[in-house]
């Protein structure tokens, strides 16, 4: 492992980003569209995040990814048992407040979709075999 700069990564990681900003707005009506679907996709926004400026196998980042979910999880679940709460808005609307064990399997889906949208890009682009 080694930090570098990944363009492609990093400009795939500001599209995510987007996304993940209309999932967050547009999705409030559509529980599982914000819920579900946003956090499947919040383990792919890590990756690209960890790939923009780590030069890894895919395995291990994608691994990372899926580990900051589960933290994040664990924090809400924490906080929760302990009473704690973020005061600032914006923390809790991107941390979450509630710890549900649906999350824990869309983070888990999320990675799944990580190391298939990998595969299928190596056996698209050959040339993008190096780690």
């Amino acid at each position: 492992m080694t930090l570098t700069f990944n363009r492609r990564a990093f400009a795939a990681l500001l599209a995510v980003t987007a996304l993940e900003a209309l999932i967050a707005t547009l999705g409030a009506p559509y529980p599982l569209l914000r819920g579900f679907v946003g956090d499947v996709v919040a383990v792919g926004w890590a990756y690209l995040a960890y790939r923009s400026v780590i030069r890894a196998g895919v395995l291990p980042l994608a691994f990372a990814a899926l580990l900051t979910g589960y933290a994040v999880e664990l924090g809400q679940y924490l906080a929760r048992h302990f009473g704690w709460r973020l005061e600032q808005p914006f923390l809790r609307i991107v941390l979450g407040s509630v710890p549900d064990w649906w999350d824990v399997l869309a983070y888990t889906l999320g990675f799944g979709l990580v190391l298939g949208l990998a595969a299928w890009n190596r056996r698209r682009r050959p040339e993008l075999r190096v780690a």
